[in-house]
């Protein structure tokens, strides 16, 4: 089962203590995945089995309306999906504009502001919009969440009541549909909780963690790559500035603190500078050695320039 999936069942197990609230839920789902033809037939389609139970369980308990539950397996994505089909009767066209779906002008294109008045009717309202056309990739992979739906304007009111929620989304148009996105995961875990899918949320926050532990060991092998990269060649320059001293005028020119350090680099060109101090008698202390190498390299430098003169 894809991680939609698994959110879409816990979010059609939730059932709205209200029932404005169970009317905001219906309505979204409707007006995403629902299609109206004839003289008010109503057919709603759902890839997901909880989700076409939570339909019918609505229409029952709200309008007693007959419905039809129709199963269907795509031949190309040998997957299955339900048609849930609401024939013409007696009822239907009130629900529907119960519902804020159809109005005395004709098909409601936003969002009727009678079914979101309250936070509770919003959070409901989005999660009957995210089980009509939610998606959320799995959170091991990537931080991934969208809401597909087909018109501008109830793409900008789900977006309106998103960012009214604290939850940022944006609204961008892709082919012939409108999509609501969310980016990172810190917007998707609002929304989980938001709209009450708590066991998800617990899902994305363990991968989220997961995954930063993951990253911060990741900076830190990386930071000390970068350390040791740096160490060692400046412990290949040091080398190959002694080298040239030697080659120059031998290690006796120099004075006897900066010639011990030096045979010491020449013997032990992989370790670092504290542990070049600990090889000295007596120890030296890491500032010591950088003070002495240092001046080994002005040594070198000064030579280079004089060969220039």
């Amino acid at each position: 089962m894809s991680f939609t999936a698994e959110v879409k069942d816990e979010l059609s197990r939730i059932v709205p203590e209200h029932g404005i609230c169970c009317k905001a839920e219906l309505s979204a789902l409707i007006r995403i995945q629902g299609k109206l033809s004839g003289k008010f037939r109503l057919e709603i389609v759902t890839e997901t089995a909880p989700v076409a139970r939570a339909v019918v369980r609505l229409l029952h308990t709200l309008y007693q309306l007959k419905t039809e539950v129709t199963t269907r397996r795509s031949t190309l994505h040998k997957t299955y999906n339900y048609l849930i089909t609401v024939p013409a009767q007696i009822g239907l066209e009130e629900a529907i504009r119960d519902l804020g779906i159809l109005t005395v002008d004709g098909l409601e294109m936003g969002i009727n502001a009678r079914l979101v008045e309250k936070p509770c009717c919003v959070a409901s309202y989005l999660r009957g919009a995210f089980l009509g056309g939610g998606f959320i990739a799995n959170p091991r992979s990537k931080f991934h969440f969208e809401l597909t739906c087909g018109h501008e304007a109830l793409a900008n009111g789900l977006v309106a009541l998103l960012t009214g929620s604290g939850i940022p989304a944006r609204a961008v148009q892709r082919r012939n549909a409108w999509i609501v996105y969310l980016k990172g995961a810190e917007p998707i875990v609002d929304f989980l909780a938001f709209v009450g899918a708590h066991r998800s949320v617990l899902a994305v926050e363990n991968v989220r963690v997961t995954k930063s532990i993951r990253n911060d060991e990741n900076r830190r092998v990386n930071a000390e790559m970068a350390n040791q990269a740096k160490s060692i060649e400046a412990s290949l320059s040091q080398v190959r500035n002694i080298r040239f001293l030697i080659e120059k005028s031998g290690l006796d020119s120099l004075p006897p603190a900066l010639r011990e350090l030096a045979t010491l680099r020449l013997a032990h060109p992989d370790v670092s500078l504290k542990e070049l101090g600990e090889l000295a008698k007596p120890p030296l202390s890491k500032s010591a050695v950088y003070h002495r190498v240092r001046r080994i390299d002005e040594i070198a430098r000064a030579f280079v320039e004089e060969e220039k003169k």
